[in-house]
């Protein structure tokens, strides 16, 4: 996954900038302070907010994915639209359709220059995403550079160089023919694509130029754009000023610059900036009444940097209220502490990720496996924090797993490891998957349906399951004539690498042999070999010697083992998850009374009990029967039969024990703790099976 830096920061600095170009903060200072600050320094917002859209839109554009892209506009209409509602009552009360040739000025303002002055955005933005994703597909993101560079040029002479232009009588001709379709050349035709394309640009780049390099190039640019537009200004060529050539330099240098300072994503972010910019108008207008109706003019009014302070500060309170108000209507559940939760050490998580790349070869990245809910973890959460720490690969078991980490703005590579029909090829096209490749006939029935898909070729080095043998080489090389397969890698899995027993190492070294010969046999037939990989979990800890591209971690990744084993590895691994309850309430048991189904469990003195509200519907083994929680950091025993939602335990030598108090299950309490080895033991499984049979109900808690 690309990273994406400090960008949603810098949305909400370019709010403000927007603003500013609204209010003219330094206006009641000077004039040219104000100029250089409202008409040439906050044009940076503008370009930027497209740059950001290029930069995520790229990847569906390329992989022609019309879906996405059409998805996109639609979602920009719609916030048109209410924006369209938002400023009509602002519209009628100036009179603005009150113009004899009102069908022709709306569709001028409708398609280019926006109903409100500041809406110009949206409709430019769809179009603009509609010329490029068009030019790319046919002439590619090159030539579609260059266009896009003419449109800009172009755009140019209609804008901060008109002055030139009025000089040629053709030229001027021609731009006040442009004017009759748009007020501005400000639009989705000649400014909006140069800046979408620099972000695609950068996507699709790898900037290895240093930050302070980096930096430097835009400080000189931006200076010169400064004295640019204090040129064109003093030299009055500028019919309007939000198009410079140095903009295009300083554009492409903050960006990167921006991507390389360390940064997370915010959703409430992107929100917020969004709002501010749709809503900061009427937020002048209400600033600007309410100063009249209160006798605060002089303050509010005529001094232009308290206008500016005040329309922002409201502009962004009245953003995070629609935002908290927004998002409790659509998160009207429950608290997930409530009844019975999952609590994620995102720290933890983040600190094995480093363990273990630490103990492989330089060049080996790490392969996150996310199958199973990330083994009961949440995988679209687990996802996005691996995703932030720069891991950029990730694998799954079922196309079901992958689609939903794309719908939830994953947006790294995705490893299907299990088998997917043929069928489903297309999702696997729209979504960008990478399918794995199980067989022959698999590759076969794939390659049918004449849609090109990246693959990764099962080799069968032991295990026999899943993959080609790694003896029939006949096959492997048939695989590899399917046109539309594009094979971007070649793994196997080992079978007992989490064994130490002598005969189970040899069995492992003669499988990583197999797989060896295999990929050096494919290389002599100048077969694409791609991402090789070969250790799950255990393979690193046991194997951590092997070169090879990736190494998928599993169940290590979130700090446990499948039992209690002895590895070779020395790595400091830290438990991510927690399974905690509440008490329901305490109840009194006297001799010779039974309690729950079967009545299993019967008191042989007069004891106190405690209804633990989790069960076997939220994952907790009914053969747990024996085992213990921990409450006020004290161990209790489990005694009954678990039933699906709760289970019971011997509280009678705790002090204290009420309703709502906290029953660990996994986890620590104080000096006591009871680890997810412990329990799956106790059960006669492994961990990777108690973690990834956890319920749908758990609540989740994140500890960042």
């Amino acid at each position: 996954m690309k990273k994406t830096g400090s960008l949603d920061t810098f949305r909400l600095i370019a709010a403000f900038l927007v603003i500013a170009n609204h209010t003219s903060p330094l206006l009641s200072y000077g004039e040219t302070a104000d100029f250089i600050l409202t008409r040439i320094i906050a044009r940076i917002a503008v370009p930027f907010f497209l740059m950001v859209s290029g930069y995520f839109l790229y990847k569906y554009i390329k992989n022609g994915d019309n879906a996405y892209i059409l998805s996109f506009c639609k979602k920009i209409a719609l916030l048109y639209a209410l924006s369209i509602l938002l400023y009509l009552p602002l519209n009628l009360y100036a009179g603005h359709y009150e113009t004899v040739n009102l069908g022709r000025e709306f569709l001028k303002d409708l398609f280019f220059d926006g109903t409100f002055y500041h809406l110009w955005y949206f409709p430019g933005l769809i179009l603009g995403v509609m010329i490029v994703a068009f030019l790319v597909r046919k002439i590619g993101l090159k030539f579609t550079f260059f266009i896009s560079l003419i449109l800009y040029v172009i755009g140019l002479f209609g804008d901060s160089y008109y002055g030139m232009t009025e000089t040629f009588s053709s030229l001027e001709a021609f731009y006040e023919a442009v004017f009759t379709l748009s007020d501005y050349t400000r639009n989705g035709v000649f400014m909006v694509p140069i800046f979408l394309v620099l972000g695609m640009l950068i996507y699709k780049g790898n900037n290895m130029i240093p930050f302070q390099r980096n930096l430097l190039f835009f400080v000189i640019s931006f200076s010169l754009l400064i004295l640019e537009g204090l040129l064109l200004h003093a030299l009055k060529l500028q019919r309007h000023d939000s198009m410079y050539i140095m903009l295009i330099p300083a554009m492409y240098f903050l960006f990167i610059s921006l991507l390389q300072i360390r940064g997370k994503s915010s959703k409430d972010l992107r929100s917020i900036s969004t709002i501010m910019y749709i809503i900061h108008p009427w937020i002048i207008v209400l600033v600007r009444f309410a100063a009249e109706v209160v006798n605060l003019e002089k303050w509010f009014i005529e001094n232009s940097l308290m206008h500016f302070i005040g329309v922002s500060f409201l502009s962004l309170a009245a953003a995070r209220i629609i935002t908290l108000v927004w998002k409790r209507r659509n998160n009207a559940t429950p608290p997930p502490t409530g009844r019975a939760w999952a609590e994620i050490d995102l720290q933890a998580l983040r600190k094995n990720a480093t363990q273990l790349k630490g103990v492989l070869p330089e060049k080996t990245k790490l392969m996150a496996v996310v199958k199973a809910n990330a083994y009961g973890h949440g995988a679209v959460r687990i996802a996005k924090e691996l995703s932030d720490s720069g891991i950029n690969s990730l694998a799954v078991a079922t196309l079901a797993e992958a689609i939903e980490l794309r719908r939830n703005g994953i947006k790294c590579d995705i490893l299907i490891l299990g088998y997917t029909p043929a069928q489903s090829i297309r999702i696997i096209k729209k979504y960008n998957f990478t399918q794995t490749v199980i067989g022959l006939e698999h590759a076969k029935e794939l390659n049918k349906h004449a849609v090109s898909i990246n693959v990764q070729i099962k080799i069968d080095t032991g295990m026999h399951r899943l993959g080609t043998d790694a003896s029939q080489l006949a096959e492997l090389k048939e695989i590899y004539q399917c046109q539309h397969l594009n094979v971007v890698g070649v793994f196997s899995h080992l079978a007992v690498s989490d064994s130490l027993d002598k005969d189970d190492i040899a069995f492992t070294n003669r499988q990583i042999d197999r797989y060896n010969q295999t990929i050096q046999w494919l290389e002599t037939q100048q077969l694409p070999v791609g991402h090789q990989h070969i250790q799950a979990s255990y393979g690193i800890l046991n194997y951590p010697h092997l070169q090879y591209d990736y190494a998928r971690a599993g169940i290590t990744l979130y700090g446990v083992l499948s039992q209690n084993d002895r590895v070779l590895t020395n790595v400091e691994l830290k438990p991510v998850l927690s399974i905690k309850a509440r008490v329901a309430m305490v109840k009194t048991l006297h001799p010779g009374e039974a309690l729950g189904y079967g009545r299993a469990f019967t008191a042989a003195s007069t004891m106190k009990t405690a209804v633990i509200t989790i069960g076997y519907s939220d994952g907790i083994p009914r053969n747990m029967a024996n085992g213990h929680v921990l409450i006020r950091s004290q161990k209790a025993q489990v005694i009954g039969r678990i039933c699906m939602d709760q289970l019971l335990v011997d509280v009678s030598g705790i002090e204290g024990v009420q309703a709502d108090d906290i029953a660990t299950l996994i986890g620590r309490d104080g000096s006591q703790q009871i680890t997810a080895e412990d329990v799956a033991e106790s059960c006669g499984t492994i961990t990777n099976d108690l973690l990834s049979r956890l319920g749908e109900r758990l609540g989740y808690v994140y500890k960042v």
